[in-house]
């Protein structure tokens, strides 16, 4: 895509940002926790909110932010999978881009980084970090953030969320889409953390 349409896109669709409500934390499967309960941070982008450095970003080095979160006291015995999504509601679409599909998480990592995410077994979707990913927008491994310029701020939602049981192997290991995962956490959600960047691009 050219800058100039780019540009004009993002013109014509200035007003359609904010897709809040359509993002995965608000599908049935968690309407019993209206409001995130797990703190997460980023040790090396900051606390949730803050701006996204280039290397982050599809302009740069593509790195996933480093994220780290504490189970409440409550669930953290309880605690038998994590499961990560990231997404875009800023995007001028009717529903959040998915950024990533991370699914199979051990209850005792509480801590992601860039080199968990590099491809262990392609045929089974395993990551070096011990966990799966799904399918995205592109069917990669994970879209770093590139939203259209002359956009303004786009937010990316990184969610975090305890399972009281583990997903299936056989869905994990098929690359499943964030729509597939959405309909197997039913029941099984513990609570949830939202850690967001920022990231805007200008011409």
């Amino acid at each position: 895509m050219t800058a100039v349409l780019e540009v004009t896109l993002a013109w014509f669709f200035k007003n359609a940002k904010g897709r809040d409500e359509k993002s995965f934390y608000r599908n049935e499967a968690f309407k019993d926790f209206p409001e995130p309960t797990i703190p997460i941070t980023s040790p090396d982008c900051g606390e949730s909110g803050a701006t996204l450095a280039v290397d982050y970003t599809a302009d740069g080095a593509k790195k996933f932010p480093t994220l780290e979160w504490t189970a409440p006291a409550e669930i953290a015995g309880a605690v038998k999978e994590w499961l990560l999504i990231p997404e875009d509601p800023d995007v001028p679409l009717k529903t959040p881009i998915c950024h990533g599909v991370y699914g199979g998480i051990p209850p005792n990592k509480t801590r992601v980084e860039p080199k968990d995410f590099e491809l262990e077994d392609e045929s089974k979707a395993l990551l070096k970090g011990g966990f799966h990913y799904g399918k995205n927008m592109r069917s990669v491994i994970y879209v770093p953030p590139r939203p259209l310029m002359n956009h303004g701020v786009h937010r990316y939602f990184f969610q975090i969320i305890a399972l009281s049981e583990p997903l299936d192997k056989k869905l994990l290991a098929s690359k499943a889409s964030r729509e597939q995962v959405a309909e197997a956490v039913k029941g099984k959600v513990l609570g949830w953390g939202l850690w967001v960047g920022s990231c805007e691009r200008k011409w």
